[in-house]
């Protein structure tokens, strides 16, 4: 099996295997179309012919390659491809995919295929999906687990999703802080396999309590008969299964870290956190943040069916609906105001555009800002006086510059001062709302990105066009 690809190289296999699947689709289009007694024997050499070629473009791609063209693949094609990697592979595929598109996929396989690519797995992988796997499937799948595994997978599946325990795993190598390092070496030595980003060894007293972790490289550097104790760092970041996911991957950061560490309560070492499962981790919740913002929930597969994508986007679109209804009344409110000066339904959108796109700005700041752990209690007052500033500042610039077209155009003072001031006073009213909509919506427990945007946008967009016409209709009728 080959190496990863380099993005060049992966595009260029991606290219290809579309257009084995495109001949694939034509030749058989064009081969049922052509009636002939022969038609059930060309029809399977056809096909048996374009399978053969894409199994031999895949047959040497790493599983992590093969993931990434699998997702950029459209729903029906996935499911070809799959029936080509299935017997080997499967498993592998499986765990590298991203969350929506494993979803779609083990939607889309028969009970047979997913325990298949199950039988791949053991109870460590198994853990890490067992939420998208269907029940029964698991339950046959965990039978057929070791003791060990059974107990893992079962321990694994009680933490929550965003917690540490959700993401550790049980792969590392431990050793007594008793032991020499020439014990410790041969510890290595007689592994079959190391685990992935092993970097440091766990030294452990007698009852299994944590008391230090060991480099690869102290291990190398010293003599083979100095005690694992003497040797070991005791200065160590460490984690509990219960911590917060968001806060361990920070930590991931902060101390470049490429393992780590998980105790209980009592500093029993129970597993490993490793730098992979930890970037997975922040690009889903990036994604999911991304997404969140424009209303989508979840990490929604760009080719899933057309009726998962609809169902995803459809309860954003619907508060957007009731939304607009709410704000289509405060300008009824007007309707004679706008009637008497037509101009104002020209300018109006213009206040509002930009009170969203400030809202929008200052939302973004502030999530990125409670996603990194940088808001809290003693510094949100300094940010709510450095937001009105810099909207009163950006206000104050850009009515001067709508005011001044608005004279320019319309010829009235009045009309010009009262647009200048509506602008003013929305970005204001914008820049609290970005500021207060996550905040107050991370203090109930939801996801402050989840439709932060459609929520400060609809409501800037009400306050924006209260002001300019309330305005309007006090000083200009």
């Amino acid at each position: 099996m080959e190496t990863p690809n380099t993005e060049e190289l992966l595009k260029e296999r991606i290219s290809k295997v579309h257009d084995l699947l495109e001949k694939q689709k034509l030749v058989e289009k064009v081969a049922h179309e052509q009636m002939s007694p022969n038609q059930d024997l060309v029809d399977s050499l056809v096909h048996r012919q374009h399978l053969t070629q894409l199994q031999a473009l895949l047959e040497p791609l790493h599983t992590g390659d093969i993931a990434h063209i699998l997702e950029v693949l459209p729903f029906k094609d996935r499911i070809t491809l799959w029936q080509l990697i299935k017997e080997e592979r499967g498993g592998d595929v499986l765990l590298d995919v991203p969350d929506s598109v494993r979803e779609n996929l083990i939607d889309s396989l028969s009970p047979e295929d997913i325990l298949l690519a199950l039988n791949q797995m053991d109870g460590d992988d198994l853990a890490y999906i067992a939420d998208d796997i269907p029940e029964d499937i698991l339950r046959i799948r965990r039978e057929s687990l070791t003791t060990e595994d059974q107990t893992w997978l079962r321990n694994s599946m009680a933490y929550e999703e965003n917690t540490v325990g959700f993401l550790m795993s049980n792969e590392m190598v431990v050793v007594y802080e008793t032991d020499t390092l020439e014990i410790a070496a041969k510890t290595l030595r007689s592994i079959a396999e190391l685990p992935i980003h092993n970097d440091k060894l766990f030294a452990v007293d007698r009852r299994g309590i944590l008391k230090g972790v060991l480099s690869l490289q102290k291990i190398l550097l010293n003599e083979p008969n100095l005690p694992v104790s003497k040797i070991m760092s005791t200065e160590f970041v460490k984690f509990s299964p219960h911590d917060d996911a968001t806060e361990a991957s920070q930590a991931f950061e902060r101390y470049d870290l490429v393992s780590a560490p998980v105790v209980n309560e009592r500093g029993k070492l129970i597993g490993r956190v490793t730098v992979d499962v930890v970037m997975d981790f922040i690009r889903e919740e990036t994604t999911e943040d991304v997404l969140g913002m424009a209303g989508i929930t979840g990490e929604e597969d760009l080719f899933a069916p057309i009726l998962n994508s609809a169902r995803n986007r459809g309860l954003w679109l619907i508060v957007n609906l009731f939304a607009a209804f709410f704000i289509s009344r405060i300008i009824g409110l007007f309707e004679g105001t706008i009637a008497q000066i037509v101009s104002l339904a020209v300018l109006m959108p213009i206040v509002a555009n930009i009170g969203g796109n400030i809202g929008n700005q200052t939302a973004a700041l502030i999530i990125r800002g409670i996603t990194l752990g940088q808001i809290n209690t003693e510094n949100t007052l300094y940010l709510l006086r450095k937001e009105l500033a810099v909207s009163t500042l950006n206000g104050t610039v850009l009515g001067i510059i709508v005011g001044l077209f608005s004279y320019v155009f319309y010829q009235s003072v009045p009309l010009a001062l009262v647009i200048a001031v509506s602008m003013l006073l929305t970005l204001i009213v914008a820049a609290l709302l970005g500021l207060a909509v996550p905040i107050l919506l991370e203090k109930l427990g939801r996801d402050p990105a989840l439709g932060s945007s459609i929520i400060t946008t609809a409501t800037v967009d009400s306050v924006g066009f209260f002001i300019f016409l309330g305005l309007a209709s006090l000083f200009l009728i």
